[in-house]
């Protein structure tokens, strides 16, 4: 018997009279996949096509009924539990009421083009819009790969979004709002500063994830609010991030060996809304704009830019998969872009030393 699973799915791969057959087993089990093998033989042995009966069913499929399938067999191996949320989300409220009775096959660039216009008019902005089409992206090129569309996926025009803002606080912000914390949330708000950590790895971080010989944290946890458990980081990445001497110091002194670095009063683990609640209430007493954990880690990141730190040592320290993601940041560091501006300017030049004569510069406009 020839059957093997390949990228979570079980399938056939056989040769009958020197001709390969290789499908998607209906079941997705060992057990299915032989007995679909078995079928197929037999199929073959009584002279019937295997081919008609299988590709009419597949291309009979809904977007409605193939997305049920790609949601239980794809993104919920392979998917964190607040991924899996939001996938579901989008599909139950947008995706399947708009292309649902379509059959998966008949799904064109103009079908993506009408949702776009449908969407736009139901006053959905385009970052929504393209977080949708990304899901139904995804759906549709699993399809073609597990065979149920015998054509690639349509080719999405992704809506223009305008380029977000990244806030973050000056280093006066930074000392208002830390004199007027104290206790556990003190704690946590300058770790966040120190270290770029996201809200999850700072609910999430262990007292056996600080290295104290070589004074750095390893990041290798976040906290599911949804599960209440701990789950991998963002990317499934283990990062290191060398401890301040400062964050260092605030720790050991209540240094423990096992469970939550940062848990409330009530001896729990803190999930987003207590500590939404108060950071917001903390922002109230100091007389600062509202701001969420996340601007935390942008001001981290925007403090190690506007220093001269290279943009790929941020990256590393952030967790950022991609180094686009971590260019957000580039707009705050120190620019050649004026350097060569200014030697254009003969004001400029003047009050740098360059070695030569005033007379070989620029006349002044």
């Amino acid at each position: 018997m020839a059957v093997r699973i390949i990228k979570k799915s079980w399938w056939v791969d056989f040769r009958v009279n020197y001709t390969r057959h290789r499908k998607r087993s209906p079941e997705n089990s060992r057990t299915g996949a032989l007995a679909y093998e078995a079928t197929l033989r037999q199929k073959l042995a009584r002279g019937e096509s295997i081919e008609s009966v299988a590709n009419e069913a597949k291309r009979a499929q809904t977007f409605e009924q193939f997305s049920r399938k790609w949601f239980e067999d794809y993104v919920v191996p392979n998917n964190k539990y607040s991924e899996q949320r939001t996938k579901k989300c989008l599909l139950n409220a947008s995706l399947i009421p708009f292309f649902g009775k379509m059959q998966i096959a008949q799904i064109t660039a103009h079908s993506t083009e009408r949702y776009k216009a449908y969407a736009a008019k139901e006053g959905v902005t385009n970052k929504t819009i393209k977080n949708r089409l990304t899901v139904l992206n995804k759906c549709l090129m699993t399809a073609h790969e597990w065979g149920d569309m015998e054509t690639p996926p349509p080719k999405i025009k992704w809506p223009k979004c305008a380029p977000s803002r990244t806030d973050y606080l000056s280093s006066e912000e930074c000392e208002l709002l830390m004199s007027h914390a104290d206790g556990v949330i003190y704690e946590m708000i300058f770790t966040a500063l120190r270290t770029g950590m996201r809200q999850g790895e700072l609910k999430g971080l262990q007292w056996s994830s600080i290295d104290w010989q070589n004074q750095s944290f390893v990041v290798r946890h976040s906290r599911c609010d949804y599960a209440k458990t701990l789950v991998p980081p963002k990317s499934n990445r283990e990062r290191h991030i060398p401890l301040d001497v400062d964050v260092y110091e605030m720790l050991h002194k209540r240094k423990k060996s096992t469970g939550y670095v940062f848990i409330d009063t009530d001896k729990e683990p803190f999930d987003d809304k207590r500590l939404n609640r108060r950071l917001t209430t903390l922002c109230k007493k100091a007389g600062l704009r509202k701001i969420t954990w996340h601007i935390l880690r942008h001001t981290f990141a925007s403090h190690l830019a506007m220093k001269g730190v290279p943009m790929t040592t941020v990256q590393q320290l952030m967790g950022h998969s991609n180094i686009t993601t971590t260019m957000r940041y580039a707009h705050v560091a120190p620019s050649t872009l004026r350097t060569a501006i200014d030697m254009l300017n003969p004001k400029s030049l003047l009050k740098a030393d360059f070695g030569q004569p005033v007379g070989n510069q620029w006349l002044e406009l």
